[in-house]
């Protein structure tokens, strides 16, 4: 490469991190508003509901993308031999030590502010264990009830009693014990996973994702609540 095209792609590589460092120093004077993370929500209600309700999954094997073949192939000896050296050039380029400095502060500029307009949801505090522990263990108590359609899960994230036919005096007082307890430790993992993330205003986002989520993950034959409020069977 010689000295003029160097120069050439020396400043058409400095007009661009300059353009950049002036739209991130416009970027950064907007203030970020941390956004309620719907995809990692939802990623977390998957996690515990599957952790409490036992369900097993089917491995499957992903599907790999067949890679693009190289259109170096395409090619003739020559166009390869030119396509490489001008791949080397522009590789001597940007490794030139100035360049090098220059990426690194774009990427050190740019990587902070895209963090923070993102969030994640944490659900290992020791509150939420305590409580995924209780519902785990209350779990195998509860599945006679799933299964005979007495107890369903209500479009709220909650369980309700559908029907009480079938059911002994004690096994009704014990339903409703169950239920109770339940539903109090599901509301308190709510608001637990929305205080240990640093935003209790998002509890209510976080039941309603948890709320499609219980109905999407039970086994077919358990009972559930329309969007409508009519219990259906699954």
């Amino acid at each position: 490469m010689n000295s003029i095209t160097h120069a050439l792609y020396y400043y058409q590589f400095r007009q661009l991190v300059l353009g950049l460092l002036i739209s991130f120093s416009i970027i950064s004077c907007v203030t970020i508003n941390i956004y309620f993370p719907a995809a990692a929500a939802e990623e977390a209600a998957e996690k515990i509901v599957d952790e409490i309700l036992n369900t097993n999954h089917l491995n499957t094997d992903e599907v790999k993308p067949e890679l693009n073949q190289s259109t170096d192939q395409t090619l003739n000896p020559a166009q390869r031999d030119a396509r490489i050296d001008s791949q080397r050039n522009a590789q001597s380029f940007i490794n030139t030590p100035i360049i090098e400095s220059s990426l690194v502060s774009v990427i050190n500029f740019f990587i902070p502010a895209a963090q923070a307009g993102q969030a994640n949801i944490s659900i290992d505090s020791a509150k939420i264990r305590s409580i995924r522990n209780k519902m785990k263990q209350r779990q195998a108590k509860l599945n006679p009830f799933y299964k005979s359609g007495n107890i369903g899960f209500t479009n709220k994230g909650f369980i309700a009693s559908v029907s009480d036919k079938g059911l002994s005096i004690k096994q009704k007082s014990t339903a409703k014990k169950l239920i109770n307890a339940e539903n109090n430790d599901r509301k308190a993992l709510y608001r637990e996973i929305a205080n240990a993330n640093g935003h209790p205003e998002w509890q209510n986002d976080i039941q309603k994702t948890f709320a499609q989520t219980w109905i999407a993950k039970i086994p077919s034959g358990w009972m559930y609540q329309t969007s409508a409020g009519q219990w259906k069977k699954k």
